[in-house]
């Protein structure tokens, strides 16, 4: 037995060492021009399948029926993916053909992966393969956003993909019509608008933040630590790390020009939920030390221009980053230990009611602490 052993291990030896001098010698072209032999190509798509299909073993899928979800994932799909993986009526870039191994046109091919297992291949990425991972691997939640998209791509029409990554309010040939923004920063705002709209007012769906009326110094941070890397999202960062700070600060300006919204988003109104949040925004939770909303947000104006308005805000929007900050994944800015520790302690009940109050709330209004308009009779509807 101990002979067959060391015939084996001499075996297993002189295979290591002509791996080894195989290598050394060079004589495998690596080049991406002469492309794989048949047999390797067929174990790294072996390998690379099995190995995501492990992986991706016992992931728990939120709800990739939503459509604020889809829309996110549309939005960062025609920026990130489509170059490289092409889209519903447009072909992949032409660059991409002369990848090794070449992106798949993933129109053709996103049917054959389980939605776990393209969530695992957007946040991990594939390696020797130009797949990168998630750009901000403490956002776990982002490439959700992007596999509710692409599970819907088999199929899919070029009107409805425009649809979910244009939006209804772009112009079809996608051309700004803001006269006021040249160079970077204008054609910037075009991808912007994609998701924001020229208004910005988003969407409708909660899938995007309502931009208008913010305060410029407000944006224009945000969107510095998106840059930085210091508010991660993997969605934003590839937005904001291309521009120029000057660039970063003519379109929170431009963003901050925009007229508020008229009045809080669609949606049906839980008037004891309000009514909670309004109390906990108001007086906070010192027993559980959430801290009032109200001192830094106010009703109304926020008290720091560096502090958003939440007024008039997709409750689902403010429900989400309250999430975040709770769990740490919100950012290290000059200002994330006051949020941090205002919201250590909230109940996820608190978190609906907090943000259902500030959704309820009329924008872009002078507000008394009952939530009252100053001068004006209370709200009797949304737009």
């Amino acid at each position: 037995m101990a002979g067959v052993f060391r015939t084996i291990a001499a075996v297993l030896a002189c295979q290591a060492a002509g791996a080894f001098l195989f290598a050394w010698s060079g004589l495998y072209d690596i080049g991406a021009s002469a492309g794989h032999w048949a047999v390797t190509r067929w174990f790294l798509e072996f390998g690379m399948r099995n190995s995501i299909e492990t992986h991706a073993m016992g992931l728990g899928a939120p709800d990739l029926d939503d459509i604020a979800l889809i829309q996110r994932g549309a939005g960062h799909y025609e920026g990130g993916c489509a170059p490289c993986h092409g889209a519903p009526g447009a072909p992949q870039g032409p660059i991409a053909a002369y990848m090794l191994p070449a992106p798949p046109y993933l129109p053709d091919e996103v049917a054959a992966w389980k939605p776990e297992e393209l969530y695992w291949i957007t946040r991990h990425g594939v390696k020797y393969a130009g797949m990168p991972a998630w750009p901000a691997p403490q956002r776990d939640d982002e490439p959700w956003a992007l596999a509710a998209f692409l599970v819907r791509l088999d199929g899919m029409k070029p009107e409805e993909y425009r649809r979910l990554a244009f939006g209804e309010d772009v112009p079809p040939d996608r051309q700004s019509p803001i006269d006021d923004l040249a160079g970077p920063a204008g054609a910037a705002l075009q991808g912007c608008a994609r998701c924001h709209g020229y208004d910005g007012l988003g969407r409708g769906t909660g899938a995007f933040p309502r931009l208008a009326g913010q305060n410029a110094a407000y944006l224009q941070g945000a969107l510095d630590a998106y840059a930085s890397g210091a508010r991660p999202s993997g969605i934003m960062k590839a937005v904001a790390a291309v521009l120029s700070a000057e660039d970063r600060r003519v379109l929170a300006e431009y963003y901050a020009r925009q007229p508020s919204p008229s009045a809080p988003p669609r949606g049906a109104v839980d008037a004891g939920l309000v009514e909670r949040g309004r109390a906990l925004a108001l007086a906070g939770d010192l027993r559980a030390g959430v801290a009032p909303c109200a001192s830094c947000h106010g009703p109304g104006h926020p008290t720091d221009p560096r502090f958003p308005r939440l007024a008039g805000q997709h409750a689902r929007y403010i429900a989400d980053q309250l999430r975040l900050w709770q769990q740490g994944k919100r950012g290290d800015t000059a200002l994330s230990g006051i949020m941090a520790a205002a919201v250590r302690g909230i109940t996820e009940p608190q978190v609906q009611a907090v943000a259902a109050y500030y959704a309820s709330l009329p924008p872009g209004e002078d507000l008394r602490a009952d939530g009252q308009e100053t001068g004006h009779e209370a709200p009797g509807g949304r737009e």
